[in-house]
C-alpha cells in the first residue's frame, strides 16, 4: 500500500513519509522532482522554477540520508519513479545502504527505469535510444549479482494510456519494451545463460486501471496471458514463479477531473476495484492518487485519505478472503481472449519493425491519434465524463477553497540551490574527480558503468556531475512529436472554425505551441497542435523542454500570430515572467495564452503580466478553444492596423 508523494525538500519529504507510514502505509513510492529527473543540481539555470514542485530533489548522498532518515533500509520496499537518471539514483540508494552496513542481498524495491515510454509520452528522458538502453542493461546485469531482490525495471504502461493508449497499445508497447530490454540483456553477455531466467523473473510492469471495470479486468487477465507465452517461448523459462506477470498500480489520473473533483472518490475506487477484484490478475501493490491530483499538490490529509481507501478494501472488506471471482464467466474469457489476440497483433507490427526501442515514432504518432479520437469523444459527448461534458450542475463543494492544494513555498527553490553549492564546497575533491574519472573511463571502454556510479555518489559527486558526464558521453535526444502523422478526426467539429480561418484578413495564423521548462507531460500541447492545424492554422511545435530563449527566437523568427504555453508542473509563476520580458525584449508583441494545472486564483497574476487567456483541464472543448485563438488572432490584427493608421 503506497502513495506516491515527495515534494519541497528531503527533510520534509522524510516527515511525509514517516506520517505515512504511521498510518500504515506499508511501501515508499518516491516522486523526484524534474531536475533530478532530468539530471540537473538545485542551482543548474536548468532547474529554475522547477525545484522540488512535483517531487522531491535529490542531488547527492546527503539528500539521500534525509530523504530516508530513521527509515530502515533492509526491511523497506523502495519504489523509486525515475527513468533516465535511474542509475544514478539507484547508486545514492545503494550507497547510503552501504555507509549504514546494510547488505546489499537485503535490499528490496523498484526502479522504474523505463526509458521507451518517457519518449512516448512522459518526457523525462536525456539520451538517445541506444545510450539508454545500455544503462538499463547495466543496471539490470549488476542487480543480478549484487542486489537480487530489487526490481530494476519497472515496464510502464501506466503513462501510454495517460498518452492516450488503447487497452490494445497499453499492452502491446509495455510488452514490446520488455521483449527490447530482454533481448539486449541477453546480447550483451552480461548474464550467464543459466542466470537469465532469473533476470526474466525480476521483470515487473506498472498499469494504469482506467474506469473502464470490465475492459480492464479483462486487460488484466490478457497481460498475464501474453506475458506467459513470451517468457516460455521466447526465453524459454520453465519455472512458472519466474513467468509470473508482477505488476504494480496506480489508477488513472488522466480521468481525474477538475470540474466536480469530488467525483474523482469514486473514480478511484472504481479503478482500485479492476485490478484487486480478480485474483488471478490482481496487483502485487496499489498506489492512488488523490481526489484533487487535477487541481494541483495534494496535501498530507488528501494522501491519507487515499491510503484508506485501500485500508477499507484490505481489512473490513472479504474481498481478499476467495478465490478468483471471474473463474468461468464466458463473459470476462471472452473479452480477455479478443484484447489478447488484437494486442499480440499489434505487439507483433512492433516487432516487425524492429522492436521498441526503434519503432518510437511510429508508437508516437498512434498514441497521439488515440489521444484525439479520445478527446473527441468526450467533446461530442459520446463519451460521458460525468460533471464535465454531462450532469454538470453543482452545488458549491466544501472541499474546495484557497487551501485545496499543497504549495511549494518559492523560497525552496533558493533553499536547496544555496544547499547544493554548500555540499560541493565541503567535500574533497580529489575524490569525487578520481570518482568522475573513473565513471568516465568506464562508459568509454563500455564496462558496467554501476561500479563507476556507486563510487562517484559514495564520493560526493552530484547528480548534475553524473548528468554532465553521461551527456558529455552519449549527447541529448530530442523524442519525436508524434503531431505531424497524428490524425484529429475533428473535421465536423472544426468546420466551422476552419471556414472562419480560411477567410481571416491577412490569411491563416501562425500559432507557435511551446512547452518552457522542463515538464515533458506533452499530450495537451499535441493536442492543441493537432487541432490548431486542422483548423486550418499554421502550427510551429518543437516538442517539449524549450528554454525562454528558445522560445522567443521562435516567435520572433517565425513571425508567429500567437504563443500557446503548456505548463503542467506548476511552475507558471516562475517562468512566464521570464517569458513575458523576453518577447517585449525582442520586440515580439503576439498575444500569449497558457493552458496547465493552473489554479483559479493564479489567473489574475497571470492576466496581469499580460497573458491573454488561461485553460484548464476543464477546457476539454478543443473546436471552442480554436474559435477562440482564431478570435484572439483577428482582434489582435486589427488593434495593430488601427495602431498602424494612427
Amino acid at each position: 500500500m503506497r502513495t506516491y508523494s515527495g515534494h519541497s525538500t528531503p527533510r520534509a519529504t522524510n516527515e511525509l513519509y514517516r506520517t505515512n507510514l504511521s498510518k500504515g502505509q506499508t511501501g515508499l513510492s518516491v516522486a523526484f522532482d524534474l531536475p533530478t529527473q532530468i539530471g540537473y543540481d538545485p542551482d543548474d539555470v536548468a532547474a529554475r522554477g522547477e525545484v522540488g514542485k512535483v517531487g522531491v530533489p535529490i542531488a547527492h548522498l546527503g539528500h539521500m540520508t534525509q530523504l530516508l532518515d530513521g527509515i530502515p533500509l533492509e526491511t523497506m520496499n523502495t519504489s523509486m519513479t525515475i527513468n533516465a537518471s535511474a542509475s544514478w539514483l539507484l547508486a545514492l540508494y545503494i550507497a547510503l545502504a552501504d555507509g549504514r552496513r546494510v547488505d546489499r542481498l537485503a535490499l528490496t524495491g523498484t526502479t522504474q527505469n523505463d526509458i521507451v515510454k518517457e519518449y512516448l509520452s512522459r518526457g523525462t528522458y536525456i539520451f538517445p535510444p541506444e545510450a539508454s538502453l545500455r544503462l538499463i542493461v547495466d543496471m539490470i546485469a549488476f542487480t543480478v549479482s549484487q542486489v537480487p531482490k530489487w526490481n530494476p525495471i519497472n515496464v510502464c504502461s501506466y503513462h501510454l494510456q495517460e498518452a492516450g493508449a488503447t487497452p490494445v497499445q497499453e499492452v502491446a508497447y509495455a510488452l514490446a519494451t520488455a521483449i527490447g530490454v530482454l533481448d539486449a540483456v541477453r546480447a550483451s553477455g552480461q548474464v550467464a545463460p543459466d542466470d537469465f531466467p532469473a533476470v526474466v523473473g525480476r521483470i515487473s510492469f506498472f498499469v494504469n486501471a482506467g474506469i473502464r471495470f470490465v475492459e480492464e479486468i479483462c486487460k488484466m487477465r490478457a497481460f498475464g496471458l501474453l506475458w506467459d507465452r513470451i517468457c516460455l517461448s521466447r526465453y524459454e523459462v520453465v519455472d512458472p514463479k519466474l513467468r509470473r506477470f508482477r505488476y504494480g498500480m496506480q489508477v488513472n489520473s488522466l480521468g481525474l477531473t477538475e470540474a466536480q473533483p469530488e467525483n474523482n472518490v469514486q473514480r478511484i475506487i472504481l479503478e482500485m476495484l479492476g485490478v484487486t477484484l480478480s485474483k488471478d490478475a490482481r496487483a502485487r501493490a496499489v498506489q492512488l492518487p488523490t481526489w484533487n491530483e487535477a487541481l494541483g499538490l495534494p496535501r498530507p490529509w488528501d494522501q491519507q485519505w487515499s491510503l484508506r481507501y485501500q485500508q477499507v478494501l484490505a481489512y473490513e472488506t472479504d474481498l481478499l478472503e476467495y478465490d478468483d471471482l471471474f473463474a468461468g464467466s464466458t463473459v470476462v474469457e471472452a473479452k480477455t481472449l479478443e484484447l489478447a489476440g488484437a494486442a499480440e497483433s499489434e505487439l507483433e507490427e512492433i516487432l516487425a519493425l524492429g522492436g521498441a526501442f526503434e519503432a518510437i515514432e511510429e508508437m508516437k504518432s498512434r498514441l497521439v491519434t488515440s489521444q484525439a479520437e479520445r478527446s473527441r469523444r468526450i467533446e461530442t459527448g459520446e463519451q460521458v465524463v460525468v460533471g464535465v461534458n454531462r450532469f454538470t450542475e453543482t452545488a458549491l463543494s466544501p472541499l474546495g477553497g484557497d487551501e485545496a492544494i499543497l504549495r511549494v513555498d518559492p523560497a525552496v527553490e533558493a533553499e536547496m540551490a544555496a544547499e547544493a553549492i554548500a555540499w560541493r564546497a565541503e567535500r574533497s575533491p580529489a575524490e569525487v574527480d578520481r570518482a568522475r574519472a573513473d565513471l568516465v573511463a568506464a562508459v568509454a571502454h563500455g564496462d558496467n558503468v554501476m561500479p563507476a556510479t556507486i563510487a562517484l555518489a559514495a564520493a560526493g559527486g552530484t547528480t548534475g556531475e553524473w548528468g554532465r558526464v553521461m551527456r558529455d558521453a552519449f549527447g541529448e535526444y530530442r523524442a519525436p512529436t508524434g503531431v505531424a502523422r497524428a490524425v484529429g478526426h475533428r473535421g465536423n467539429l472544426l468546420a466551422a472554425v476552419a471556414h472562419k480561418v480560411a477567410a481571416m484578413p491577412g490569411g491563416p495564423p501562425r500559432v507557435l505551441v511551446a512547452k518552457p521548462g522542463l515538464d515533458g507531460h506533452s499530450n495537451g500541447a499535441e493536442q492543441i497542435a493537432v487541432a490548431a492545424r486542422d483548423a486550418g492554422m499554421e502550427v510551429v511545435y518543437q516538442g517539449i523542454r524549450s528554454t525562454i530563449g528558445q522560445i522567443v527566437a521562435t516567435a520572433r523568427d517565425e513571425d508567429v500570430d500567437l504563443i500557446g504555453i503548456s505548463i503542467l508542473s506548476g511552475s507558471h509563476l516562475e517562468l512566464m515572467p521570464a517569458l513575458m520580458d523576453g518577447l517585449r525584449e525582442a520586440g515580439v508583441d503576439a498575444p500569449v495564452v497558457v493552458g496547465g494545472i493552473i489554479p483559479e486564483e493564479d489567473r489574475p497574476r497571470l492576466e496581469a503580466l499580460g497573458v491573454t487567456a488561461v485553460y484548464t483541464p476543464k477546457d476539454f472543448q478543443l473546436a471552442r478553444i480554436m474559435d477562440d485563438l482564431a478570435g484572439i488572432v483577428v482582434r489582435h490584427r486589427a488593434e495593430t492596423a488601427a495602431v498602424a493608421r494612427t
